[in-house]
């Protein structure tokens, strides 16, 4: 059986919203300082292995947590500055696309959602066991997004 192709949406569905209190234009240069992503994914080092950070980047985010390594490697696909970011996550893990949007509100605040639409890996255990995984990846999430907006709203980022 060949692999799912890594740009179409999986069944691992997982969003995250987040209003940060800056514009849009700060909001969306924040979160495409790639190297930078580490400072608010918690136990996250990030690096470009490949390209200059636009469209057909490649990005390494290495997640340690104890002995488990997790390496997601993604490609961006599209920037439309400073509303959208798509990226293709094509690791041997972790495969499918994500988009982050951000919608300006005025006032100098900006919505950010963060999607992710992930192939579960493991087959028919994988989608069993998604659900009961399915609130975690929600709150690591969401925890994130909290981050990433203080250090923006901080003048920390980018």
């Amino acid at each position: 059986m060949t692999a799912p192709d890594p740009a179409a949406p999986g069944a691992g569905e997982v969003t995250a919203t987040v209003i940060v209190a800056a514009p849009a234009e700060r909001v969306f240069a924040a979160f495409t300082a790639w190297e930078r992503q580490g400072d608010w994914i918690p136990l996250t080092k990030v690096r470009v292995m490949e390209g200059d950070g636009g469209e057909g980047t490649v990005i390494e985010a290495v997640t340690t947590a104890g002995p488990a390594v997790l390496r997601d490697e993604m490609r961006v696909v599209k920037l439309d500055p400073p509303y959208e970011v798509r990226v293709v996550h094509q690791g041997r893990v972790l495969r499918g696309p994500g988009v982050m949007r951000c919608t300006p509100m005025g006032g100098d605040r900006t919505q950010v959602v963060w999607h992710e639409w992930f192939h579960l890996p493991g087959g028919a255990a994988g989608r069993v066991a998604w659900p009961f995984l399915w609130p975690g990846s929600k709150l690591s999430l969401k925890q994130a997004l909290k981050r990433f907006a203080r250090l923006v709203e901080a003048g920390r980022l980018p």
